[in-house]
């Protein structure tokens, strides 16, 4: 074997390695953009009361943008050869934005929402590292992944000003 062939070898190795590494961040996300999916919807059907019809409505529309990424996400995940998983794989994580057992508790489900937006926007971005050099075309959804969740988070910090104030 060549040193040049050598070095194609382990270079490939390395890049098999490093796309796995990404699938594996990616499949992540996709199951933390469902599970948010699941959660935004318990959440906009659940609230009561006349302080609850914003975040009642912010949440259901956010539900169809989430629902978008995780299926930008598994197609991506499809084309740089990853295989979307099952629900038997899901292990949800978001326990700060589980519906509150007082249906009145707004400011509960605007804190949660703030945890998981920022929870998302730490895996975009680790994800956005990962991928600095490697898989341009990964990057740049998680960068437009990370924008949407940055708004996301930026409505809901309004929200609990407006609601800590009251």
């Amino acid at each position: 074997m060549t040193v040049l062939s050598q070095l194609y070898k382990a270079s490939n190795v390395d890049d098999q390695t490093k796309n796995k590494a990404i699938i594996d961040e990616l499949i992540k996300s996709y199951f933390m953009e469902l599970e948010t999916v699941v959660n935004y919807l318990a959440n906009s059907v659940n609230l009561d009361g006349v302080r609850a019809e914003e975040i009642k409505k912010s949440l259901n529309a956010d539900v169809t943008e989430e629902l978008t990424h995780a299926t930008q996400l598994a197609n991506r995940i499809k084309t740089i050869d990853g295989v979307i998983p099952g629900s038997t794989k899901f292990a949800p994580v978001q326990t700060s934005l589980q519906p509150p057992a007082d249906t009145t508790d707004v400011v509960a489900v605007i804190k949660g929402v703030i945890d998981a937006e920022e929870a998302a926007i730490t895996q975009y971005e680790k994800i956005i590292r990962l991928c600095d050099g490697f898989d341009f075309v990964t990057q740049d959804l998680c960068i437009t992944l990370l924008a949407d969740e940055q708004q996301h988070r930026r409505e809901f910090v309004g929200f609990l000003k407006e609601y800590e104030k009251s």
